[in-house]
């Protein structure tokens, strides 16, 4: 998955019919009830967006973003969005079932640039086992976020 960092990707806002910026997520999931105004966040982020991470993070990925250095200038959220993301367009062609953003749990590795998604549902086979767990890599680099997975055959 490649997210490049610009306002209108960030935060993933768009104005509704009623003219009031809103940000919806799979099957139009209303992230700002009511049309809230695009009020943004200290660092810059719409209240969307940041509701978005309430639904797309389990409480310990959320702990463990407080975690990670903001000295590397990486935005941790995107990035565990896009490495969600990753997962499902993995998970789905081996199984052709829909995976919801609570059926893994990511850690991120900031310093070796990778990902490790835990399965939380049962998983295909992969070599004859069930796959549990998914791996993966990231960059951070010119404004661009790119998350990757490879299973292999």
């Amino acid at each position: 998955m490649i997210h490049r960092r610009t306002p209108s990707t960030r935060t993933r806002c768009h104005r509704a019919s009623h003219g009031k910026p809103t940000a919806r997520i799979r099957y139009r999931t209303r992230l700002c009830p009511g049309g809230a105004d695009s009020v943004g966040t200290a660092d810059g982020r719409c209240a969307a967006w940041a509701r978005m991470l309430e639904l797309i993070a389990l409480d310990k990925e959320r702990a463990r973003l407080d975690c990670l250095p903001g000295a590397l200038g990486v935005s941790w959220d995107r990035l565990l969005f896009s490495a969600k993301e990753s997962v499902y367009k993995t998970w789905f062609p081996l199984t052709q079932r829909w995976l919801g953003f609570e059926s893994a749990d990511i850690a991120i590795d900031p310093r070796e640039g990778t990902f490790t998604a835990r399965l939380l549902v049962e998983g295909p086979l992969a070599k004859g086992a069930p796959l549990t767990k998914l791996n993966g890599r990231w960059l951070a680099d010119h404004g661009l976020l790119v998350t990757a997975i490879v299973v292999p055959a």
